[in-house]
């Protein structure tokens, strides 16, 4: 914990609300974009130490959240066809699907196995040659080099019974679909510090300009995120929007170049739906065509699968930042992370589940915006 404890010093924090206490002169809403900002806000309790004035809304940074319910769907079809293995890190199997999720799907005799990364999957792939081995590439840019490497070992090794099923999506695209929509009132943002460590922050110079708010790359300790605020919080109250690094100990300008040529390599930009936000032009990755071979929709056939997301789940509302978890009427009652109605009550970075796991309450009325 040593090199934890200088970011959460109770001194330090208390000094820090202070300050953010004496610059403010107007009520600002801020939106944390990442989930583990939002868990760790939680967690620390600092959306109840912050003024009032601070209004924390959540974004659409949980990448397990965003996922469409169509590609759920391709999940399951995908693990319940004979000598496959699909692999997946945890936190996808509790999602729900049109029909049950992929914990069911292992339940009913699916050979769905948790890895821990990609390569894990590759080594199954070694292991059994005689039977396709699927890995469900879920994430933001942070994971995308790891899995753009699974990819190339499998290319480099002539690994044919590997493929991954892509759900890539990249973050500023989905800033800026928020930000012109017209529907999400807010005057700044604390950006994805995990994401900028590897894509470095000059795509949100622009957006900052462009929509002119502050915008804060943060990380995920109470004084991460409290620097992040008062960052913000001055800006505004100086009239300026620009972009602030409060991370620069982990992210740089122009983030890591090992890893973005290995993403460039091996995926290209392409429009992607996410739940809750629709179909975004640009803001997901796919195989470049040279490793289109390695596609699971392709290999499998799959990419005609299309469903719409369930009017019962509010969980685009929240990944917009138009609803708390608290305000939907099924929050604690019909929707519990074990009777889950959608992905932001099951991810270990959902909003809904951080609400329900440090205790935040139900207020909600039986209406809904």
């Amino acid at each position: 914990m040593r090199h934890l404890d200088e970011y959460r010093d109770p001194q330090a924090i208390r000094a820090l609300l202070d300050r953010i206490e004496a610059d403010l002169t107007c009520s600002w809403t801020l939106m944390e974009v990442c989930g583990g900002q939002t868990h760790s806000i939680l967690k620390f309790g600092l959306d109840q130490l912050l003024p009032d004035r601070i209004r924390l809304v959540h974004g659409p940074g949980c990448p397990v959240c965003v996922t469409p319910l169509e590609q759920i769907d391709r999940a399951l079809a995908i693990a319940a066809m004979p000598g496959t293995v699909f692999c997946s890190f945890g936190d996808m199997l509790r999602v729900p699907g049109s029909n049950g999720d992929l914990l069911l799907a292992k339940a009913h005799g699916a050979d769905v196995r948790i890895v821990y990364s990609p390569m894990d999957a590759i080594a199954i792939a070694r292991r059994e040659p005689f039977r396709r081995v699927v890995f469900f590439a879920v994430g933001f840019e942070t994971t995308a080099p790891a899995n753009a490497m699974a990819v190339y070992t499998a290319a480099r090794e002539r690994i044919e019974n590997f493929s991954m099923l892509v759900a890539h999506v990249l973050v500023p695209p989905a800033l800026e679909s928020l930000l012109s929509s017209g529907s999400c009132e807010i005057d700044g943002l604390l950006a994805p510090g995990h994401v900028c460590v590897v894509t470095g922050y000059r795509e949100y110079e622009a957006i900052a300009a462009r929509h002119r708010l502050p915008i804060v790359v943060t990380g995920f300790e109470p004084l991460d995120l409290l620097r992040g605020v008062h960052a913000a919080v001055r800006q505004l109250e100086e009239g300026r929007a620009v972009v602030e690094n409060q991370y620069a100990r982990v992210a740089a300008a122009d983030g890591n170049p090992g890893a973005l040529r290995v993403i460039r390599e091996v995926f290209s930009v392409c429009d992607r739906k996410w739940r809750g936000l629709g179909e975004i032009p640009a803001s997901g990755y796919a195989l470049a065509p040279a490793y289109g071979r390695f596609d699971a929709e392709q290999v499998f056939g799959l990419a005609d699968i299309r469903v719409e997301e369930p009017k019962e789940c509010l969980s685009g509302l929240v990944l917009q930042g138009r609803l708390r978890p608290t305000e939907c009427p099924h929050f604690r009652k019909r929707c519990t992370p074990e009777q889950p109605l959608g992905a932001t009550m099951v991810s270990s970075e959902g909003a809904c589940a951080a609400y329900f796991h440090y205790g935040r309450e139900a207020v909600a009325e039986e209406s809904v915006p």
